[in-house]
């Protein structure tokens, strides 16, 4: 999902130097849910391993 997130961003700085705007925004705006949803998830099975005692 991290990797999703970084190509997302990619095509965002993509658009953005070619001046696409509205895509830029889109492309963005994806990669900041899929990176806050990674790091959402990432905690979660952080504390579950906490818990289970790895």
């Amino acid at each position: 999902m991290l990797r999703w997130a970084a190509i997302f961003l990619v095509i965002a700085i993509i658009a953005g130097v070619f001046g696409f705007g509205n895509l830029a925004a889109t492309a963005s705006g994806i990669a900041r849910v899929l990176f806050f949803l990674f790091i959402v998830l990432l905690l979660v099975a952080v504390v579950s391993g906490a818990v289970r005692g790895w």
